[in-house]
C-alpha cells in the first residue's frame, strides 16, 4: 500500500503533520537585521504607537492621583476593613509577581534546556517581567498608607530600641526575594541586549543616537574574546534565574500557607502557586506578543510555532493548577478539620461564591479548549483565551485572600468586603503604567533578539561566523 506524501493532503491538513517554523523561510541575515531594527531606528513613529502611549499615560495619572490621595488620607479610602484586613493591594501583587514569572522562565530555563523556539519572544518576556514586578513592589508600599513612616521596617536596620523585623515571618522573605529576582531578571535581560546595542549603534544614522547606544553597548565590538565572556555571563545568569522561577512564588505562597487560618494553612500552595504564575505569566505574553506580531508585520519571526508551544505550556500548568484546586477540597475533607471544611464550602457557595464559580470556568473550564489544534493554530482565538486566563488567574487571588478572611473562626467577628473606586484607580493605574513602560520599551530597544534569531537561519549552520560580519 503506497504511503500518501505531505503534497499529497490539502493543505488544511498539513498542518496536523508538519508543525510551523520557528522563523519563516526566505530571510538572510541581512533582511533579519533591517526588520528588527527598523522598528527602533525608524524616525517615524508610527500613530497607533503614539495613540496607544497617549492613552496608557493617561491611566498613569489615575495611578499618580489614587497614590496621592493614598498618601493624603490613608489606606481607609480603600475597601478595606477588620476582618479583611487584606485586600485589593495584596490580590494585585500576587498577580504582578505571577505574570513576571514566564520572562525568567522562556528567557533561563529554556535557554538551559536548547529550545530554539525561545529566541523570538524571550526579549519581550524579559521586558514583561521587570515591568510586571514593579507593578508587584507598588502594592506592599501602599499597602503600608505612609511608607515614608513604616517601609524602612521591612528592612532589618540596627534600632536604638532593639526593635528588628521577624525573620521567621514570610513577608520579610518577600523583600529579598523579590528584589532578588528583580535584580536577577534586570541583569539576565540587559546582557541579552548588549549584542544588539552594538548593532544599533553601528547602524544608527544621529550622532547622539550612536553615543547613547555605544554608552549602553559597553565597547561590545564582537570580537571572539567578547563573544565567550558573553555566553559565559549569559550561561551563569541562566543558571542563577532558574532557582528563582520556583522560589520567588514559593515564598508568596508561604505568606499564606504557614498561617493558621482555614483556608491558607495547606502544603499545596506553593507548588500551585508556581504553575499559575507560568500559567498566567505565559497568558500575559500571548496578550502582548500577539497584537505587536500583527501591529508591526513580526508574523515572520514570532510565528505560529511559537503560539503553540506557549498554548502547550498554558494547558499543562493549567492542568497542574486544578489539580491544586481539587487537592484544595481533598484536602479540607480529608483532614475532618471543621473550619476548613466550612471554609472550602464558603467560597463554593458562601456570598462571594460567584467568584469561585467564575475563576473555575476561566481557569479550568474553557482552557480546555486548547485541547483543540483549531485553537492553538489560531492567534485570534489565543489571544482571547489568553484575557481569559488572566482574569481568572486575578479571580484565584482575590478568592484566596478575601474569601479566606471574611469569615474565619469566630461569627462574631465575620464581614464582608467591597472594593472602592480608590481600590479600581491603583489597579488600573498600575495597568496603565506597565503599558506604558513597554510601549516605550518596544520603541527604543530591539522587541526580538536579532543576533538569537540570526542564528537559527540555514546560513548560520554553514558558517556560525557570518552572523556578526554580514548585516
Amino acid at each position: 500500500m503506497a504511503t500518501r506524501g505531505l503534497t499529497d493532503l490539502p493543505p488544511s491538513r498539513r498542518g496536523y503533520l508538519v508543525d510551523p517554523p520557528v522563523i519563516a523561510p526566505g530571510h538572510t541575515f541581512a533582511s533579519v537585521t533591517e526588520k528588527i531594527m527598523r522598528t527602533v531606528l525608524t524616525g517615524r513613529t508610527p500613530l497607533g504607537w503614539i495613540g496607544g502611549l497617549l492613552i496608557a499615560f493617561g491611566i498613569v495619572n489615575i495611578l499618580m492621583i489614587a497614590m496621592g490621595y493614598l498618601f493624603w488620607k490613608g489606606v481607609g479610602i480603600w475597601g478595606i476593613t477588620v476582618p479583611v484586613g487584606w485586600g485589593f493591594a495584596i490580590v494585585n501583587f500576587v498577580w504582578w509577581i505571577g505574570i513576571g514569572h514566564a520572562g525568567t522562565l522562556i528567557s533561563a530555563i529554556l535557554l538551559l534546556l536548547k529550545q530554539s523556539w525561545r529566541t523570538s519572544i524571550n526579549r519581550s518576556a524579559e521586558a514583561m517581567t521587570l515591568f510586571a514586578v514593579m507593578c508587584a513592589g507598588m502594592f506592599p508600599l501602599l499597602h503600608t498608607g505612609r511608607p515614608w513612616l513604616a517601609a524602612y521596617w521591612l528592612f532589618p536596620l540596627p534600632l536604638t530600641m532593639g526593635v528588628w523585623p521577624q525573620f521567621r515571618s514570610p513577608l520579610i522573605w518577600d523583600v529579598f526575594a523579590v528584589s532578588t529576582y528583580f535584580t536577577v531578571s534586570l541583569l539576565f535581560w540587559f546582557t541579552g541586549l548588549i549584542p544588539d546595542l552594538g548593532t544599533l549603534r553601528d547602524n544608527a544614522k544621529h550622532r547622539i543616537t550612536r553615543v547613547i547606544y555605544g554608552v549602553l553597548a559597553m565597547g561590545w565590538r564582537g570580537s571572539a574574546r567578547h563573544w565567550a565572556r558573553y555566553e559565559t555571563a549569559y550561561l551563569l545568569l541562566a543558571g542563577l534565574s532558574t532557582p528563582l522561577v520556583l522560589s520567588v512564588h514559593t515564598v508568596v505562597s508561604w505568606d499564606f500557607a504557614i498561617s493558621v487560618l482555614p483556608g491558607w494553612h495547606t502544603t499545596i500552595f506553593p507548588p500551585y502557586f508556581v504553575a499559575g504564575a507560568i500559567y498566567s505569566g505565559f497568558a500575559m505574553v500571548l496578550t502582548l506578543l500577539i497584537p505587536i506580531r500583527a501591529a508591526y508585520g513580526m508574523k515572520d519571526f514570532i510565528t505560529l510555532r511559537h503560539l503553540q508551544n506557549m498554548s502547550k505550556v498554558m494547558l499543562a500548568t493549567g492542568l497542574i493548577v486544578a489539580y491544586g484546586y481539587f487537592m484544595e477540597a481533598f484536602i479540607s475533607w480529608y483532614s475532618g478539620n471543621r473550619f476548613e471544611m466550612y471554609m472550602f464550602k464558603n467560597r463554593a457557595t458562601g456570598p462571594m461564591g460567584y467568584f469561585y464559580w467564575m475563576l473555575i470556568t476561566c481557569n479550568i473550564a474553557l482552557p480546555q479548549l486548547m485541547w483543540l489544534r483549531r485553537v492553538r493554530s489560531s492567534a485570534i482565538a489565543l489571544w482571547f483565551m489568553s484575557i481569559i486566563v488572566n482574569s481568572g488567574m486575578w479571580l484565584e487571588r482575590f478568592v484566596i485572600v478575601v474569601t479566606s478572611l471574611h469569615r474565619d473562626f469566630l461569627p462574631s467577628s465575620w464581614g464582608t468586603y467591597k472594593a472602592t473606586r480608590w481600590d479600581y484607580a491603583v489597579y488600573v493605574g498600575t495597568l496603565g503604567f506597565f503599558t506604558t513602560a513597554f510601549l516605550l520599551f518596544i520603541r527604543m530597544l530591539p522587541m526580538i533578539s536579532i543576533f538569537e534569531v540570526r542564528a537559527l537561519l540555514p546560513q548560520a549552520r554553514i558558517n556560525p561566523l557570518l552572523q556578526e560580519n554580514k548585516q
